[in-house]
């Protein structure tokens, strides 16, 4: 386990007074079925802030790269039935690798979170015509191709792999620098 999640469950405990293994039997007593109803059940039954929702969301459905077995394992699901985003994804790695070797890639069911210190961005083929590149750039203004997103600060829809262009990598080596 990263020591960035290990933090969170550490925190996760001291500030709601109850381990993660507490917050996973009070998810699974609903019997969910998917991401977004346990965010919205601890977030407005339980007051969890998103993080923590979230986290505890990952680990109650095992979709967090920690708990799967093989994190290529996540990211070839991601893609089924979106084979075509692929390339964009490899692209947009192979330039984000040359930004430094302090990156940490971790693999969600429906995205790849890349982090340093803190999280900088997402990677995430979203529909079979759409690919989303989310970058964490707090204060920054939406220019250009950027929109302004809840999660992420600012989104970009790619439709293929002609769309990494210059302007997207400097924007996710900005967020890199800035997650320093």
């Amino acid at each position: 386990m990263d020591k960035a999640t290990q933090t969170m469950i550490d925190n996760l405990h001291k500030n709601t007074g109850k381990t993660l293994e507490q917050w996973i039997d009070i998810v699974n007593l609903e019997n969910f079925a998917k991401h977004g109803e346990i965010l919205k059940f601890l977030k407005e039954t339980h007051g969890l802030t998103h993080g923590f929702a979230n986290l505890v969301a990952h680990k109650a459905k095992g979709s967090d790269a920690g708990s799967a077995d093989d994190q290529d394992e996540l990211i070839t699901k991601q893609y089924v039935g979106k084979e075509h985003f692929k390339l964009v994804y490899q692209k947009i790695m192979s330039e984000i690798e040359k930004f430094g070797n302090d990156i940490e890639i971790a693999p969600k069911n429906a995205y790849v979170s890349l982090r340093r210190k803190k999280q900088f961005a997402l990677l995430q083929p979203a529909t079979k015509t759409r690919f989303e590149i989310g970058i964490i750039l707090k204060g920054q203004e939406s220019q250009g191709k950027w929109k302004l997103r809840c999660n992420v600060s600012h989104k970009i829809n790619v439709a293929g792999v002609n769309d990494i262009d210059g302007e997207v990598i400097d924007w996710l080596k900005k967020a890199y620098e800035n997650a320093g």
